[in-house]
C-alpha cells in the first residue's frame, strides 16, 4: 500500500499537519481500491473553484498523470511518478521552471499529490534484480486515490451550483424582459397609473445585480422582479376590468336613451350652434376619435409606415397602431412623449403624425421634440392633421400614381 509511511520534503519546503493528515489519510486506502484515473482528473478540473487551484495548476498534473503508465490508479501499484522539470515542462505544454514549481507547490497545497523527496532531493526509482520498481522518489498520485469520492461529489455539487445559477439568471432575464415591455405598453397605451413609480423601483432592481453576480445575489432580485411583474400584472387587470364596467354602462345608457321614443334628439334636432354651445372650450377637435381621417388617406400620403407594420403590411387602424409604436422607438422618440400625443390626438391621430413624421425623418433633426411641439400645438388649437396629410400627398409621386 503507497503512502504508509509519512515523509517530509527536502530542502528548506516545510510541512504542516494538514499534509501530514494528508499522508495519513493515503495510508488508509482500502486494499484493491483502483479508480480510473482520467475520472477522478476530470472530477478535480470540476471541482477546482472548491480546491483553489487553477486551470495551469491542472494543467501541471494532467502532465504528472501522463507518466504514470496504467489507465488506473491502484491501491497494489506504485503510485509514484519520477520526472525531471525539463520533461515535465515539456508536457505540460513549455510551462515556465518558476511557474512550474508554483503549481506543483500548489498541487501539494490543495492535496491532490504529495512530495516523496529523496535524501538528495533527486526524483529516481530504485529497481531491484528483476528489474521491477522496488522504491521511487518524486511526485505521489495516492492522494486522487484516496480523495476520488470526494472529488466526485465536489463536482456534482459544482455541477448543481452551476445548473441552479444558470435556470436563477435564465428566470431573472426573461422576468426583466417581461417587466420592461409590460412597463412599456402601459406607459405608450396612455394606462392610467402611477407607471413612474413602478419604473423607478425597476430600475433601482437592475442596478442592484452585480457585474458578476452569483445564485445568492441573484435569487433576492429575482424573487422582488416577479413580485414587481406580479403589481404591474395586477394594476393593468384592474384597469381592463374598469374600462369593460365604462363600456357597459355606455351601452346601457345608449341602450336607455334609444329606447325612449319621446327624447329630444328625434323631437327637435338640434343646430349647429347649439351643439357648438354645448361643447366645453377646453375640448379640442383633435381629441375625439371621430375626427381621424380614413386609414387609406394616411397610408397614401405615409406609405413608408407599411413597411412597419405586422408582416410588412397594414390593413387596419390596430396595424398602424402597433406600426407607430416600431416607429417611436426607431425615431428615438420618448414613451412620455408619444402618451401625451396620444391624450392630446387620441390614438388614431397620434399614430397618424408618427406616419408623417416618419416621412419627414431626414429633415427632422429630433423626432421627439418635433412630436412634443405639435401636440402643443394642438392643444391650443393651432395644429390640424389635415393638411400635414394634404401636403405629403402632393409632394409623393407615389401616391399620386397609385390613386391614378
Amino acid at each position: 500500500m503507497q503512502g504508509g509511511n509519512v515523509t517530509t520534503p527536502f530542502g528548506r519546503r516545510s510541512v504542516s499537519l494538514a499534509h501530514i493528515r494528508g499522508q495519513m489519510r493515503t495510508a488508509e486506502i482500502n486494499v484493491g481500491k483502483s479508480v480510473d484515473k482520467w475520472k477522478v482528473f476530470r472530477a478535480a478540473c470540476e471541482a477546482r473553484a472548491a480546491l483553489g487551484v487553477q486551470d495551469r495548476a491542472l494543467a501541471v498534473l494532467n502532465a504528472l498523470l501522463t507518466f504514470y503508465p496504467e489507465s488506473e490508479l491502484s491501491e497494489d501499484r506504485d503510485l509514484v511518478v519520477f520526472p525531471s522539470n525539463e520533461q515535465l515542462s515539456i508536457r505540460a505544454h513549455g510551462i515556465a521552471g518558476t511557474t512550474l514549481r508554483r503549481h506543483l507547490a500548489a498541487l501539494v497545497e490543495a492535496g491532490l499529490i504529495q512530495r516523496k523527496d529523496s535524501a538528495n532531493g533527486k526524483r529516481y526509482a530504485r529497481k531491484g534484480n528483476a528489474g521491477t520498481i522496488e522504491e521511487a522518489f518524486g511526485f505521489s498520485l495516492a492522494p486522487l486515490l484516496a480523495r476520488a469520492e470526494e472529488l466526485a461529489h465536489l463536482a456534482q455539487q459544482i455541477a448543481a451550483e452551476r445548473r441552479r445559477f444558470r435556470a436563477t439568471k435564465e428566470a431573472l432575464s426573461i422576468c426583466r424582459r417581461d417587466v420592461r415591455k409590460l412597463l412599456t405598453a402601459a406607459i405608450e397605451e396612455g394606462a392610467a397609473r402611477d407607471w413612474r413609480g413602478i419604473e423607478d423601483m425597476f430600475v433601482e432592481l437592475i442596478g442592484r445585480i452585480p457585474r458578476t453576480p452569483t445564485v445568492a445575489d441573484i435569487e433576492p432580485i429575482l424573487d422582488e422582479m416577479q413580485k414587481l411583474r406580479d403589481e404591474i400584472i395586477n394594476r393593468l387587470e384592474i384597469q381592463e376590468n374598469s374600462e369593460n364596467m365604462d363600456i357597459n354602462d355606455v351601452r346601457n345608457e345608449h341602450h336607455i336613451q334609444n329606447s325612449n321614443t319621446e327624447s329630444t334628439n328625434e323631437l327637435e334636432p338640434s343646430s349647429g350652434k347649439e351643439l357648438g354651445a354645448k361643447l366645453r372650450p377646453e375640448i379640442r377637435p383633435m381629441r375625439e376619435p371621430v375626427k381621424a381621417f380614413p386609414l387609406e388617406i394616411v397610408l397614401q400620403a405615409c406609405p413608408a409606415i407599411r413597411d412597419y407594420g405586422p408582416n410588412g403590411a397594414i390593413g387596419s387602424w390596430r396595424d398602424l397602431l402597433s406600426a407607430a409604436v416600431v416607429v417611436r422607438s426607431m425615431l428615438g422618440v420618448s414613451p412620455s412623449a408619444y402618451e401625451e400625443a396620444r391624450g392630446i390626438l387620441g390614438a388614431e391621430n397620434a399614430a397618424a403624425v408618427m406616419a408623417c413624421i416618419l416621412e419627414r425623418a431626414g429633415h427632422i433633426n429630433s423626432a421627439g421634440g418635433y412630436l412634443r411641439d405639435l401636440t402643443r400645438r394642438a392643444e391650443r388649437g393651432e395644429f390640424s392633421l389635415g393638411p400635414m396629410l394634404m401636403a405629403l400627398m402632393r409632394t409623393s409621386t407615389g401616391p399620386r400614381k397609385a390613386s391614378a
